[in-house]
């Protein structure tokens, strides 16, 4: 009934993503279909039509939502870690796998819509907001010198690849979820501390 009454207060386009999400962290990406999404929002099965072209444009909105939520959980993820006086950048990377932990098959679409060879245009602005945040608060961390110096883009992507591939091989099965925090934090700090004694000459 909520559902329903929501479509009527033009809260369609929402309902219909909370849905998907829901299918999504049920069943993965590849069963949520517009129909299942129509039957749970409690809609006819064209209505989502209205406002989504087609499942691709759906799972678009529902990897924008994610990112939404992604963001709010990086939030207090740092929050808790500058107030304790910790790294923002260790905060964001435990983040991360976290998040990729707690909701594998959300992360497993943002995985296929945002780490690909072309951003999604829907999402640009989104991943772009996202980017410029990440690389303020690295600056904040070499500032207060909590991280070495270094260009903060490269820093940045550097530690996306850690955190990226740490969460893969954890979703993937291939290091074990139950001690996925205890790896972060090790891998993570190792990555802070630099794993080089000296530069290449």
């Amino acid at each position: 009934m909520r559902e329903r009454e929501a479509y009527h207060h033009g809260a369609l386009p929402e309902a219909l993503v909370a849905a998907a999400v829901e299918v999504l962290d049920e069943q993965g990406q590849e069963r949520v279909s517009v129909r299942e999404v129509a039957r749970r929002a409690g809609v006819s099965p064209g209505a989502p039509f209205r406002h989504f072209a087609d499942r691709q444009a759906l799972l678009t909105a529902v990897a924008d939502h994610v990112l939404a939520d992604f963001v709010r959980w990086q939030e207090a993820e740092v929050g808790a870690a500058e107030a304790a006086g910790g790294s923002a950048m260790r905060a964001l990377g435990l983040g991360f796998v976290r998040y990729a932990v707690r909701h594998p098959r959300r992360f497993e679409l943002v995985r296929s819509r945002v780490f690909t060879a072309v951003r999604d245009p829907e999402l640009r602005e989104r991943l772009d907001g996202m980017d410029r945040v990440f690389a303020g608060l690295i600056v904040a961390d070499q500032q207060a010198g909590r991280l070495g110096p270094g260009d903060p883009g490269l820093v940045m992507l550097s530690g996306q690849a850690v955190v990226y591939g740490l969460a893969q091989m954890i979703v993937d099965g291939y290091l074990p979820a139950e001690n996925a925090e205890e790896l972060a934090v090790q891998v993570l700090d190792t990555f802070r501390q630099g794993i080089a004694n000296r530069p290449e000459e």
